[in-house]
C-alpha cells in the first residue's frame, strides 16, 4: 500500500490493520523515564507501541497508555513472550502477566520472541508447538488480535507450521540497510507474514555510513530518516526507538518524500556491518 502518513497502516493476513510505523522500546529500563518516552511518543503521533515481557518495562508502557487518555482501541499494543516462558502452561500464564502489567485486557500483536531459547534447545519444536497453541486459543477468545513471531529462520517456521492451526501473521526480525535477510523475507511473505524491522537504524551503525550522509544531502533529510523511508518502500514495518522528543519526531516525518527505485537497491547492498544473529546458537 501506499504509505503516505503516519495514520496509514498495513493489513495482516487475517484482516487486522497495524499502523506502518511503530514505536519500539528494547533497551528501555523500566520507571518513570520510559513511561515518559512512550507517552511523549504518543503525544508526537505514534499509536503503534512496541515492548516485551524480556525488556522488563511492560508496566511502564502500560502507564504511559494510560496516561496518554486515549481509548485503548485507538492504540495498537504488542508485547512478545519471554525466553523461559515456552510450551503450553507457561505461555499461558506469562500472557496473564503481561495483560496485568500493561493493564489491558487484549493485545494486538502477541509474538513469541525467540524460536530457540537455550533451555529449550533439545526441545524447541515441542515448546513453539505448545506455546502456539496457547497463542492460538486466546487468539480465538479475542484476547490477542493477531500472533506471530519474531528472530524465527526459515526452518523454525516449517516447524510450527508442522502443527499450527492459524499460521503467523507477523515475523519481526533485524532488518536495516545492509542487513535485508533477502531469502527468510521472501519466505515470509509467500507464507503469508507482514516483516516489521527491528533496530531500523541498525542499533545506530548505519547512521554512521558515509554513503548515509550522502543520502541525507542529496534528499534534505537527516540519515535516520532515509533509513525509515528505505524501510517503508522496502515493505518492512520499521520500529524506531528514541528517547529524544525532537528525534521521535522527526522519524515519523518520512510521509513527504520518496526514495528512487535504484537508491532502494543502493542502498539496501550497503555494507554497513550487520550480521543477524543465529537463533540455534545465541545463548540466551
Amino acid at each position: 500500500m501506499e504509505h503516505n502518513s503516519l495514520s496509514a497502516c498495513c493489513t495482516l493476513s487475517n484482516g487486522a490493520a497495524i499502523p506502518c510505523v511503530g514505536y519500539g522500546t528494547w533497551q528501555m529500563p523500566d520507571g518513570s523515564g520510559t513511561a515518559d518516552a512512550v507517552l511523549a511518543a504518543i503525544r508526537a503521533g505514534y499509536r503503534h507501541i512496541d515492548t516485551a515481557a524480556a525488556y522488563g518495562n511492560e508496566r511502564s508502557v502500560g502507564n504511559a497508555i494510560r496516561a496518554s487518555g486515549l481509548p485503548r482501541e485507538e492504540l495498537f499494543i504488542t508485547s512478545k513472550l519471554a525466553n523461559p516462558d515456552h510450551g503450553y502452561e507457561a505461555t499461558r500464564a506469562a500472557f496473564l502477566r503481561t495483560l496485568d502489567s500493561l493493564g489491558t485486557d487484549y493485545l494486538d500483536l502477541y509474538l513469541i520472541h525467540w524460536p530457540n531459547p537455550i533451555a529449550f534447545r533439545d526441545q524447541w519444536k515441542q515448546a513453539n508447538a505448545g506455546t502456539w497453541r496457547a497463542m492460538e486459543e486466546f487468539y480465538r477468545e479475542g484476547r490477542i488480535r493477531a500472533i506471530g513471531v519474531s528472530n524465527f529462520c526459515q526452518r523454525h517456521l516449517e516447524a510450527l507450521l508442522e502443527s499450527a492451526q492459524i499460521a503467523p501473521m507477523v515475523n519481526q526480525l533485524s532488518l536495516s540497510p545492509g542487513l535485508t535477510q533477502d531469502e527468510l523475507c521472501r519466505y515470509s511473505r509467500e507464507m503469508g507474514m507482514l516483516l516489521e524491522a527491528y533496530s531500523p537504524l541498525g542499533t545506530g551503525r548505519v547512521l554512521n555510513v558515509p554513503e548515509m550522509a550522502a543520502y541525507a544531502e542529496k534528499y534534505g533529510r537527516s540519515a535516520a530518516q532515509i533509513c525509515l523511508r528505505w524501510s517503508l518502500q522496502m515493505g518492512f514495518l520499521p520500529l524506531p526507538k528514541s528517547a529524544d522528543p525532537t528525534r521521535m519526531a522527526q522519524n515519523i516525518q518520512i510521509f513527504d518524500f520518496s526514495l528512487s527505485d535504484e537508491d532502494v537497491a543502493a542502498i539496501a547492498a550497503l555494507d554497513c556491518g550487520g550480521v543477524p544473529r543465529d537463533p540455534d546458537t545465541t545463548t540466551f
